[in-house]
């Protein structure tokens, strides 16, 4: 008997490729699904970024190029990170990677050893438990509700830090819940790990500029814990460029060193002619892309007024990302047509082949009461589907 491997085996189908397969399956059928489940921008590529990655294919950017970047491209991102984040960073303290996901992924690998414990605030990233699990780590797991807008504090943290601590890890802006650290909730946590020098810290940034507050904060700001950071970014989100497949880190020397070690060994460099459109698009900066911030803030002002509208939906105000995060746990083991729906994941799947709306299920980002609702689509999409949503669940009882 052919079998996969046990590594394999171990870890879940991503839930957000998941729903948006059988939403596609769904549509093949003739079905109009409105799918609000993956976290990609409707807006296309800008096109000075375009005409960037044309240019790069006439001036023949077409071979290998050094595993963690073209070195002006790095330059590029430490500029960025100094001009954006107040953070020195050196060319060498710059990995690029195909895409924010290999660039978390090689983090993890490079330092979690079988049976590091790390520590993960959920809501989280749902890749982020299964690739800890990839690395053989442990997965400890936080949880906060929507009563606490879905934010974990330093004094929640410290309980669970121990010797086997290896890592924390987490997102902000925050893929699913929107939420967006402060400034002073920061500062916890950096006085927190000063504490506890073995534990290293991946901020996962993705999202840096679509955040509402005009403030974002970078953990590795604090200097009592720059060398204990990671800090992830990319251009996927804040250029609408997901699929040109490039993320980056800037991390202390001999973490950077061990990513480019280990990617080395996988993918090699990004694509050069992505690196080119992406450094174009870095030194442009987050006034390139304000106009679709504005779009996304009013977007995410009209779902939180429709689904006001739905009795026992809870909804925080999230100030940053493209998603809502509602708790929908009132509608657990209510029935309809002689189903009955047990938890997020039914709710998940009544919602796509009753209202033919796609959303995932909290249970993924590790919490089961909620589901996420992506706002990147038209404002026409997003009415349509929450009438549907709202008519799907008045008929459970």
């Amino acid at each position: 008997m052919q079998k996969v491997s046990n590594r394999l085996n171990n870890i879940a189908e991503s839930a957000t490729l998941a729903m948006a397969r059988m939403s596609r399956e769904l549509k093949e059928q003739g079905v109009q699904v409105i799918s609000l489940s993956l976290g990609e921008p409707d807006f296309n590529t800008p096109d000075f970024v375009k005409e960037a990655a044309k240019k790069a294919i006439d001036e023949n950017y077409t071979r290998y190029m050094a595993v963690n970047g073209y070195a002006d491209l790095r330059e590029s991102i430490a500029q960025k990170f100094k001009r954006d984040n107040g953070l020195t960073y050196t060319p060498e303290q710059i990995v690029v990677s195909t895409g924010a996901k290999q660039s978390i992924m090689n983090v993890v690998m490079s330092l979690v050893n079988p049976g590091d414990e790390v520590i993960i605030p959920a809501p989280y990233w749902v890749s982020y438990v299964e690739m800890v699990k990839l690395a053989e780590g442990i997965p400890v797991v936080i949880n906060a509700g929507v009563e606490k807008d879905f934010k974990v504090s330093a004094a929640e943290i410290a309980p669970f830090i121990s010797a086997k601590t290896k890592l924390l890890m987490f997102s902000s802006p925050c893929n699913p819940s929107g939420s967006v650290y402060t400034r002073e909730e920061l500062k916890e946590v950096a006085t927190l790990l000063a504490k506890n020098k073995h534990v290293m810290a991946i901020s996962d940034e993705i999202y840096e500029y679509i955040n509402f507050t005009g403030d974002h904060c970078s953990l590795a700001g604090f200097e009592e814990v720059y060398d204990q950071v990671v800090t992830v970014n990319g251009v996927s989100k804040a250029f609408s460029m997901t699929g040109w497949r490039l993320g980056y880190i800037g991390a202390p020397l001999w973490i950077a060193q061990a990513c480019t070690k280990l990617q080395g060994q996988f993918t090699s460099g990004a694509n050069g002619i992505t690196q080119r459109a992406a450094k174009t698009a870095i030194e442009a900066g987050a006034p390139a892309v304000s106009a679709m911030r504005e779009t996304f803030l009013k977007r995410r002002d009209l779902m939180l007024k429709e689904l006001e509208t739905i009795s026992g939906v809870k909804c925080n105000l999230p100030q940053g990302a493209f998603y809502l995060f509602p708790d929908v746990s009132f509608y657990f083991g209510k029935t309809a047509d002689g189903r009955t729906v047990n938890n997020a994941h039914d709710l998940s799947l009544y919602l796509l082949e009753v209202a033919h709306v796609a959303v995932v299920s909290g249970e993924a980002f590790g919490n089961p009461e909620c589901i996420r609702l992506s706002y990147a689509a038209s404002d026409e999409e997003l009415k349509e589907a929450a009438r549907r949503i709202r008519e799907a669940l008045a008929k459970l009882s």
